[in-house]
């Protein structure tokens, strides 16, 4: 629990709220980052809400339609207006959510960007490159790591995501796919211990087969 916690610290890098042009809601599998998305939309933060993804690994047969299509029918459930609300619904990840929505949003100067807890660390990562210049605030669900898993995804599934996208930070900035990020040594021991502990299912089939040997 200790490493999975510092996990979840790590990942989470959530800005303070400030008015902007546009709330983003971040598709995956967890519909409280919709409730967020109405909430604040609620609370006067910004007029219009766009909901970004399409199906992922997670949500595939899970959904109805998009995870677009999946938030969006929660947040006007929840009170969110039809006409404030706008879908990007081919997204497969976080820099396509981001490039898509700049797309559908070309004038926002000032974006809200609303994920899962433990993904606030990767969406702040690749801001700087699929959106240079835009000035964005991150937020997500106002819970701890004890209140995350949810009936389709266990905490054994939650701390495999975190392991994972602990891995992402060095290999995608690598790539060119986000900015780079620091690995404290406390973060570190946390990884190399859960992925021991065999916390891998997130990570792809060549990198689990190097770390097993």
């Amino acid at each position: 629990m200790d490493y999975a916690q510092a996990l979840w610290d790590y990942h989470n890098t959530g800005t303070s709220l400030e008015q902007a042009d546009v709330i983003v809601g971040l598709g995956s599998y967890d519909l409280r980052v919709a409730d967020r998305c109405a909430e604040l939309y609620a609370e006067g933060w910004a007029p219009l809400v766009i909901f970004t993804g399409a199906s992922g690994n997670w949500t595939s047969g899970k959904l109805a339609g998009s995870e677009a299509q999946a938030f969006s029918d929660r947040a006007i459930a929840l009170g969110v207006p039809q006409h404030a609300v706008r879908l990007e619904e081919t997204a497969t990840n976080i820099s396509e959510n981001i490039r898509f929505v700049r797309a559908h949003a070309p004038g926002a100067g000032k974006v809200i960007w609303v994920t899962k807890p433990q993904t606030q660390r990767r969406v702040s990562a690749t801001l700087p490159v699929s959106w240079p210049g835009v000035i964005s605030i991150i937020t997500a669900p106002q819970h701890g790591l004890a209140a995350q898993p949810v009936a389709h995804h266990s905490f054994e599934a939650l701390v495999s995501e975190m392991v994972g996208d602990t891995w992402r930070m060095a290999a995608y900035a690598d790539k060119g796919f986000q900015a780079r990020q620091p690995l404290g040594p406390d973060v570190q021991m946390a990884f190399d211990q859960l992925v021991a502990a065999g916390f891998t299912d997130h990570l792809p089939p060549t990198v689990r087969s190097l770390l097993d040997r």
